[in-house]
């Protein structure tokens, strides 16, 4: 079958505007939100419900023809992107913005996948509810692409993973039939968990359509403080003290390098520095909930921390307009950087007493293999998620083009030795599948492959990413 004769086959069956070939119209769909990843694609198809994902699925599977899924397309490893050979077909959840329903009693949202994750916020909000899944990049990335990714965010520390907020899936499987998983039950013991092996695929395995989400109680009180730290080893050891005043409601524990508030300073228009001086590291704090103690019990921790000698100085949030300032300090910091040129990404998860091990070992071999090269670290402390991002060293973005191999390999090897992983919420993608298979154990990528042959054979479903060619 031509790519004409598939293209004229989509249409019949989705309907004029629902597939796009024109190449100005694929060119936004072709290249992600880091410029370093870009594709070409036959077609971009946009169907507006379930039974069109499945008539697309049905149509390129007869077609041979490979197809790459794509929510907000917001991801950092190149998962939604296709290849170069003008042979794949992009499918955009982009139309299916449906929310089906909520249920406050239950505590449930049942959302399809193309709908952005800030709307699913407000859409619980409306209903004196809260779904805390929470993310930078919120207004654009799609409920579809989060669970693809298994994200993460700032709330992770007490809500858990997308993993532990989906209760039930909507999925079209990789030869166009539909597995209707959408139940709101929180127990059901009758075998498989299917759900969890499309949840972190990356489209790999099927296409979520829909989904059942959890929901909690709303938290209208938050006490937030932005603190200064002499050290990643005061940060670990600040967090027992903060769990132990926060009670349950310790939501967010965020840390930052100076050299990434210094980047939000830069290129941030109206941010400014909290403290007269700087720190070599900081930490954004929260604490929620619906009760008028969430104050008192930061003011707690933050006391027995000063007296500890954890913390050196700390600004707790008056109102929300400087909690707002305080957010964007931690929120600004990867349109910052990437203002600043070009960057490698490296998103790793450690265990959490490591990470001051990490930071240490790390700085001078990359300084040995590039001079003058910036780390850029921030992350999740009550998960050991740091976002290890590398800027070049001042004007010089080739030489970090050049040594980004020898660094990368740098940082996963170190964080291997740790007992870490190299990819905590972004995936995989194309760009870390052949390091899946140097760091990972051999029974692990067997698993993982032979999970991909029993549900998509022809290897079809979003090909050449997440896992490492055989070999």
């Amino acid at each position: 079958m031509t790519h004409d004769q598939l293209h004229q086959r989509l249409r019949a069956a989705l309907g004029e505007t629902a597939v796009l070939t024109d190449p100005d119209d694929v060119a936004p769909y072709t290249s992600d939100w880091t410029g370093a990843f870009t594709g070409t694609a036959s077609a971009v198809v946009r169907p507006a419900d379930t039974e069109g994902v499945a008539a697309a699925v049905r149509l390129c599977a007869e077609a041979g023809v490979g197809i790459v899924p794509q929510g907000g397309n917001t991801g950092l490893v190149g998962g939604g992107v296709p290849d170069g050979s003008g042979e794949q077909v992009v499918l955009s959840l982009g139309r299916m913005r449906r929310i089906r329903t909520v249920d406050p009693i239950a505590d449930t949202i049942t959302v399809e996948a193309g709908v952005p994750l800030q709307a699913v916020q407000e859409a619980a909000t409306a209903s004196d509810r809260l779904f805390p899944l929470s993310l930078g990049s919120e207004g654009s990335c799609t409920i579809g692409g989060t669970i693809a990714t298994n994200a993460g965010g700032t709330a992770v520390l007490r809500y858990g993973m997308m993993r532990d907020l989906v209760l039930g899936l909507e999925v079209v499987l990789p030869d166009g039939r539909v597995w209707d998983g959408l139940r709101p039950l929180r127990k059901d013991n009758t075998g498989y968990d299917l759900k969890q092996l499309f949840i972190g695929s990356e489209g790999t395995l099927g296409i979520v359509t829909a989904a059942v989400l959890r929901l909690m109680p709303p938290t209208p009180r938050r006490a937030t403080a932005f603190l200064a730290l002499d050290s990643v080893d005061a940060a670990t050891a600040l967090l027992p003290v903060l769990r132990q005043h926060g009670g349950g409601q310790l939501t967010t524990y965020e840390l930052l390098g100076r050299q990434a508030l210094d980047l939000v300073l830069t290129h941030q228009p109206g941010s400014r520095d909290p403290f007269g001086e700087p720190h070599a590291w900081y930490a954004l704090v929260e604490i929620a909930g619906s009760t008028d103690d969430v104050e008192a019990r930061l003011e707690a921790a933050l006391g027995e921390a000063v007296e500890a000698d954890l913390v050196g100085d700390a600004v707790i949030a008056g109102g929300p307009a400087q909690r707002s300032a305080l957010w964007r300090l931690r929120e600004d910091i990867s349109e910052a950087q990437k203002s600043e040129g070009v960057s490698i990404k490296h998103d790793v998860t450690l265990p959490i007493d490591d990470l001051a091990r990490f930071v240490t070992e790390m700085r001078p071999r990359l300084e040995e293999l590039l001079p003058g090269v910036r780390p850029v670290t921030y992350g999740h402390v009550g998960d050991g998620n740091l976002h290890y991002n590398l800027s070049a060293p001042v004007g010089d973005d080739a030489a970090l083009r050049a040594a980004a191999a020898d660094l990368t390999r740098a940082v996963y090897e170190t964080v291997t030795a740790l007992g870490g992983s190299i990819s905590a919420e972004h995936g995989l993608g194309a760009l870390k599948r052949a390091a899946a298979a140097r760091y990972k154990s051999d029974v692990e990528v067997d698993l993982m492959r032979m999970v991909k042959q029993a549900l998509d054979p022809t290897g079809l479903m979003n090909p050449g990413k997440v896992l490492p060619t055989a070999g």
